[in-house]
């Protein structure tokens, strides 16, 4: 496999690139590809193909699959942020938050399952997930506007938020036989823990 000849230009998350340069639809083409086939249904080629490049560039930009996989990520984790930034500047309510989130998450399904099992797999997906959570309640804090609040406390509803978004999502709750509304009333119920000045 080809070594990166920009190894600093992979590191640059997706939204800081022109919406037209080559990395950045390179991630996104991988983003469409990986959430239509999953990580392992995909290859270089069809990513660099689907940006409309010839495959040999996608090696110019990033060094494997796995690399522009995290860029893909980065680019979600974007895109979520700033979605949820708007509807709080639009003092959005818990419920609209919470149908948002789950929406985005439903909108990346097999990528977000990618996610789950790379992250159990592979040492540099995880350390790239554990740095994205680390960003998130950063983000978090200062939405709050408690810089030294609880990290530990924010994690929690964190990832409890994360798996249950995933889960409502996925229609594991509707595979139960149970109503959807009290999995979205925790949810609301984690919100106000995350943007709670305590």
């Amino acid at each position: 496999m080809p070594v990166n000849p920009h190894p600093a230009k992979t590191r640059r998350p997706a939204s800081a690139a022109t919406a037209d340069d080559t990395p950045t639809r390179l991630v996104r083409a991988a983003m469409l590809e990986f959430n239509e086939s999953g990580f392992g249904g995909t290859d270089t080629n069809r990513i660099a193909r689907r940006a409309g490049f010839a495959p040999q560039t996608f090696y110019r930009w990033f060094k494997d699959k796995t690399d522009v996989f995290i860029n893909a990520y980065r680019l979600w984790e974007t895109e979520e942020r700033e979605m949820i930034s708007g509807l709080l500047a639009k003092r959005a309510s818990a419920d609209m938050l919470v149908e948002a989130c789950v929406a985005h998450h439903r909108a990346h399904l097999r990528f977000r399952r990618s996610l789950r099992q790379l992250s159990l797999e592979d040492p540099v997906v995880r350390a790239a997930r554990a740095e994205s959570r680390l960003r998130q309640i950063e983000q978090i804090k200062r939405w709050r506007g408690t810089p030294r609040a609880n990290a530990a406390e924010i994690a929690t509803a964190l990832l409890q938020f994360e798996r249950l978004s995933d889960a409502l999502a996925e229609g594991e709750i509707a595979d139960l036989g149970l109503d959807e509304r009290a999995a979205r009333k925790a949810l609301a119920a984690l919100l106000r823990v995350l943007r709670s000045a305590q």
